[in-house]
């Protein structure tokens, strides 16, 4: 069987048909149509709608795990809810202060990029709209998606709000078609039904999925056969590894290893010996070899929000407001997943990159902002004059079914329960009015 090499794995442009052959599906070409969904024999458009964004790969109808990630989620969300931000560069984030959350298409090609600060992104792209994130819509259209892919399959192993695993083994009887077609399906009902784009990776493992979904971003399609695995891996750099960060990039550098190909000459005793357990992976997905499976009950273990600042700060009044805005979020996504966490934390870096963790278990769960800020206050009134500060984050973890969330009050707090009350009044009017209907005067510091 012949390999197709990287610019036949996604389909924007039209492409030559190599290696078209049938698959088990009786009258179901090789060829589909990303537009219309249509599968045919051969041709530079399709016949029915002619589109030229096509997909062609000898094992197409016959791979079943994939990867769907969100385009620029965040940024797209921001932009089909106002359409004036339709053109413009967009920047998902806070104030000078803040970081990048994400940034859209037009934002990335000027170098924007996550996790940036934002005075380099806006020196970087000064003309970009700047949008504070709003977690209830993102919420709301990852809900939304979810429920598309679980139409699709049972096995589907969230990573975050915007991306996903599912495995379609075996569904191809239930929904009278292979996953291939069934997954272009579901990126036109995205587009169809919520107004959001992804793109789709398809493979034998998770591993080579993720790696193919990034490949042809934004409304990609792409596909990594078995046959073709090796030969594609080789020359590419082993940052595609997921989980490969700089440190172990630098490591990895060191040992003279910058490309998969760099990875094959080494047996697995000698990557073990350098690498440890991460050489024992390192050897398996050098080879395209990912043993994992996709998990549906993979557990949340904490949620949690952070931020470096621009400038060093020990200005209470600054700290003050950030730790209420995190414990807003925090609690935000945890009413969301409709979750609850037992363990407060607070987590603070120095100027002189000193990490300082507090922690705090309560007596009954919670997912109010109120008791998360309450708390995490608390740990930072407790924590003494260690700063300036360049980092603070705010967390919860111990999660639990939010059914016995906050049922008690601090005895010695007898206004707990208004606060609570009120909490949830507030909840109900963002819903129905907007995330900024009300806000406290400690978010505007």
């Amino acid at each position: 069987m012949p390999s197709i090499v990287a610019p036949v794995l996604s389909t924007t442009h039209s492409l030559p048909v190599v290696g078209i052959r049938r698959g088990p599906y009786l009258g179901r070409m090789t060829i589909l149509c990303r537009d219309c969904i249509t599968t045919y024999e051969t041709g530079t458009r399709c016949p029915a709608c002619r589109s030229p964004r096509k997909i062609a790969h000898p094992e197409l109808f016959d791979l079943t795990i994939a990867h769907m990630d969100c385009d620029a989620f965040y940024a797209s969300v921001e932009k089909r809810d106002n359409p004036d931000l339709a053109d413009k560069p967009v920047i998902i984030g806070g104030g000078r202060r803040g970081v990048v959350s994400t940034a859209c298409y037009v934002a990335r090609i000027k170098g924007v990029k996550s996790a940036m600060p934002m005075f380099q992104a806006l020196k970087l792209c000064p003309e970009a709209v700047i949008v504070k994130p709003r977690m209830d819509a993102y919420v709301e259209a990852s809900r939304a998606i979810r429920a598309m892919m679980n139409d699709l399959t049972p096995v589907v192993e969230p990573l975050s709000l915007d991306e996903a695993f599912m495995d379609l083994s075996g569904t191809a009887r239930l929904h009278g078609a292979p996953p291939a077609v069934m997954l272009a399906k579901l990126i036109k009902r995205m587009k169809d039904e919520v107004g959001l784009t992804g793109s789709i990776g398809l493979s034998h493992n998770k591993f080579l999925a993720k790696v193919a979904s990034d490949l042809d971003k934004p409304r990609g399609f792409s596909v990594i056969g078995a046959a073709e695995t090796t030969e594609f891996l080789r020359p590419k750099p082993v940052r595609l590894i997921w989980g490969i960060g700089p440190v172990a990039q630098e490591n990895l550098n060191k040992a003279g290893i910058r490309t998969f190909d760099d990875l094959l000459r080494w047996d697995r005793r000698d990557l073990h010996d350098r690498f440890g357990d991460m050489g024992e992976r390192l050897y398996s997905l050098a080879r395209g070899e990912d043993g994992r499976r996709i998990s549906v009950s993979t557990p949340v273990k904490g949620i949690s929000n952070e931020t470096t600042f621009h400038d060093d700060t020990n200005d209470p009044d600054i700290l003050d407001g950030h730790i209420w805005r995190m414990a807003e979020k925090v609690s935000a996504r945890a009413k969301a997943k409709d979750i609850a966490g037992r363990v407060v934390t607070l987590k603070l870096k120095t100027s002189k990159h000193k990490s300082i963790t507090r922690r705090l278990s309560l007596q009954t769960p919670t997912q109010l902002a109120d008791t998360i800020y309450r708390t995490a206050k608390g740990l930072y009134d407790q924590t003494g004059d260690l700063g300036p500060y360049r980092l603070l984050g705010v967390g919860i973890s111990q999660l639990t079914s939010a059914q016995d969330a906050d049922k008690t009050h601090d005895l010695l707090d007898s206004d707990a329960g208004k606060r609570a009350k009120a909490e949830e009044a507030a909840d109900s009017i963002r819903e129905k009015f907007g995330q900024d209907a009300i806000i406290k005067g400690r978010a505007l510091r």
